[in-house]
């Protein structure tokens, strides 16, 4: 990977994007509304950037409902639609260093994790439902005499998809790739926060070949270009990941309109249990460390609250600590750094504020704690981790979405449970165990839409990602998600 030098003169040289992606065309605003994209690398406006409303939503809607009406996309031959996926992605990486660095810029993400982790991801996504858009079949229904029925699979219509801050490029892609398999048409709503790498996808998509209306970006503020999208009549589904007060007003604008599908991801505070048989301590200490400190914690599925059986919690907490004492922050664009900041001065001080509620609650500060690299100007904290932490505390129940972590003690297989499953959300849950029969057991009593056995976020784009309870419903990745933006018919033809 090249230097920090690099990456900030490629800043100073590429064409940042601002405009929305409208019916084929980059756009200014209806109003000419624009507003600061502001990197939390050092406070910094990096551009103005159209700041769609309602009647910018309307255009974006009608030219994806023309598109999908006309069939210029939905009637499409299967093989040309894969063609056009596929040089989509090949134009990606042509500029997967641009990608990187504007998902960078924008979200204070190191530039090492974008390249290296993101973007090749977010690549292999579209690739994977660009195979994919081929492999979904009907049924036939029983044979009888007299009648011959089928099921088929026919795409939605007009997908809304509003996407989160944290991983801009990638949940983008999770939604946009199997919503366009399927033939529909999309309007795309960034985070406000992170807008540059769903404007650049968009110009990158009419590129490919894409036709016009067929993926339409409009950055904007969520409570006006969100709702706008989420209440609008011609939508026939908001595809959404985010928090949880969020998807329930979602949920809300569908009742109030046309009864639009909704797909909901929204929180986790997921627990990381390591049991005294734990096969490897000093692999499963650097998997917990960065569970929850990779991406700055925010991260849905970060591994928040760590429950150590008392035999060797002493051991594991110091193994620990000691990992996450090499994780410091820095500035993203240097390649060196595994941390960069959080995504903005209200997140940044939101961190903050959870770590004060603990220690007046009374957890113990066992590491961080603070605001770092103040003088930047950016928004950076220290991974910080609490132990003595009572599953009743506050940063045990409620998401922080920061590199803070919880940690509690625990005596039985029993407890673990009860403890892991005490909470509103159901997204992850990993543990770790020599015996094959708890592994079993605990996969099946953890309520939790992902369990992971002995690692840490150990699956890909082939296994199906969504959460029980309050995280929502619906699944992204895997081929799970092409039938969620399709609908099943029924054939049945006559033949006496």
């Amino acid at each position: 990977m090249t230097s920090l030098a690099h990456f900030e003169e490629l800043a100073g040289r590429i064409d940042i994007p601002g405009k929305a992606v409208i019916d084929g065309k980059s756009v200014t605003s209806q109003s000419g509304k624009t507003f600061d994209n502001v990197t939390p690398r050092n406070g910094r406006i990096i551009n103005q950037v159209a700041e769609c409303a309602d009647g910018d939503v309307d255009l974006a809607v009608a030219s994806a409902r023309r598109a999908f009406e006309d069939g210029s996309w939905r009637k499409l031959h299967y093989r040309d639609k894969k063609r056009i996926l596929f040089t989509l992605a090949d134009l990606m990486e042509r500029d997967r260093e641009q990608l990187a660095l504007l998902e960078s810029l924008d979200v204070g993400k190191p530039i090492r994790n974008a390249l290296g982790g993101d973007v090749p991801s977010a690549i292999k996504c579209l690739r994977y439902y660009a195979e994919a858009l081929d492999k979904v079949y009907g049924e036939v229904g029983p044979e009888t005499l007299d009648r011959f029925s089928f099921a088929v699979h026919e795409p939605l219509g007009v997908i809304g998809a509003i996407v989160p801050w944290n991983f801009p490029l990638l949940m983008a892609m999770w939604k946009v790739a199997p919503a366009l398999a399927m033939g529909n048409s999309m309007v795309l709503k960034p985070a406000e926060q992170s807008p540059l790498t769903a404007l650049r996808l968009g110009e990158l998509a009419l590129e490919a070949g894409l036709p016009p209306g067929v993926l339409n970006v409009v950055p904007g503020f969520g409570g006006v270009a969100g709702k706008a999208l989420a209440l609008h009549n011609d939508v026939d589904m908001i595809a959404f990941t985010g928090s949880g007060p969020v998807g329930k007003l979602l949920m809300q604008y569908s009742g109030q309109s046309n009864l639009k599908r909704v797909s909901l991801e929204l929180g986790g505070k997921s627990p990381h249990i390591i049991f005294d048989d734990c096969p490897d301590l000093k692999r499963a200490a650097k998997e917990a460390a960065w569970g929850i400190f990779y991406n700055s914690g925010q991260v849905c599925t970060a591994g928040s609250r760590l429950l150590v059986q008392n035999g060797i919690a002493e051991a594991f907490i110091d193994e620990v600590l000691a990992v996450s004492r090499g994780i410091v922050a820095g500035d993203p664009l240097s390649p060196q750094t595994m941390c960069g900041s959080m995504v903005s001065a209200t997140q940044m001080k939101t961190a903050l504020r959870y770590i004060e509620t603990a220690t007046r609650e009374g957890a113990t500060l066992a590491l961080g704690g603070h605001q770092t690299l103040a003088d930047s100007g950016g928004f950076y904290v220290e991974p910080t981790v609490f132990d003595a932490v009572k599953s009743t505390d506050t940063i045990a129940r409620e998401e922080i979405f920061g590199p803070v972590l919880a940690v509690t003690r625990f005596k039985t297989a029993d407890e673990a449970v009860r403890v892991a499953n005490d909470t509103i959300y159901g997204l992850a849950a990993g543990l770790w165990t020599r015996d094959i029969t708890l592994a079993h057991r605990l996969a099946r009593d953890i309520k939790a839409g992902l369990v992971w056995i002995n690692g840490w976020d150990s699956c890909d784009i082939t296994m199906p990602f969504g959460g029980f309870k309050q995280s929502g419903f619906g699944r992204d990745r895997s081929l799970h998600a092409l039938h969620k933006y399709a609908d099943l018919k029924s054939v049945s033809i006559t033949l006496a």
